[in-house]
């Protein structure tokens, strides 16, 4: 259980009391997103987190270098950047070294070849640890929603609660109201005794 799911000392009797009303159970025995989900309730804090900051939070290291390395390869920058490298590349060995004599890689461009088949081969993986962590974040962006959805379910039931219970007391008022009225048209025709069952 995290520091934010365990619930303060003097927290702990309205959480145990909140579990057991809005999830039946025993609060020790719910999942940690439930824990987490009651003890804002009873805390009155938001549920809401900001997604990104919860991934980054988690992020290594390296997790955070291949979400760069995969942004920039699949940017326009690197696009451009990439084509005129290439360009540059062939019109050094076609044109400007086989004027002063032998270029260095010369027409079909092996060295090249082998250059581009090594980028690929090390931009291949780093994209799919960039995939791998969206799919992570993704996961947590759904627990995260989970959470508010269930928090707002259970505030719901709550206010349902409240306003049931204001209904009884209402309706409760009104046959007292009642029963003093007809006493009183009893009374005023002269009368009997209204007996005091409901």
């Amino acid at each position: 259980m995290s520091m934010e799911t365990a619930p303060k000392q003097s927290d702990e009797p309205r959480i145990a009391a909140l579990a057991q009303k809005l999830l039946r159970g025993e609060f020790s025995k719910l999942s940690e997103r439930e824990q987490r989900v009651i003890a804002t309730i009873a805390r009155r804090q938001p549920a809401a987190r900001n997604v990104n900051h919860a991934a980054d939070a988690r992020a290594t290291f390296g997790e955070r270098l291949a979400d760069r390395v995969a942004g920039f390869g699949g940017s326009w920058t690197f696009i451009v950047l990439f084509v005129a490298g290439l360009v540059g590349w062939i019109s050094l060995n076609l044109f400007i070294f086989k004027r002063f004599g032998d270029s260095f890689d010369a027409y079909p461009f092996i060295f090249l070849n082998l250059i581009l088949s090594m980028v690929a081969a090390l931009q291949a993986p780093v994209i799919l640890m960039s995939q791998n962590r969206q799919s992570s974040r993704d996961r947590l962006s759904a627990g995260l929603d989970y959470e508010i959805n269930l928090k707002c379910e259970l505030e719901i039931m709550t206010l349902h609660d409240k306003l049931d219970a204001l209904r009884i007391d209402r309706l409760e008022q009104m046959l007292e109201e009642q029963q003093a009225q007809l006493r009183r048209i009893f009374e005023l025709v002269g009368g009997g005794e209204l007996s005091n069952e409901r």
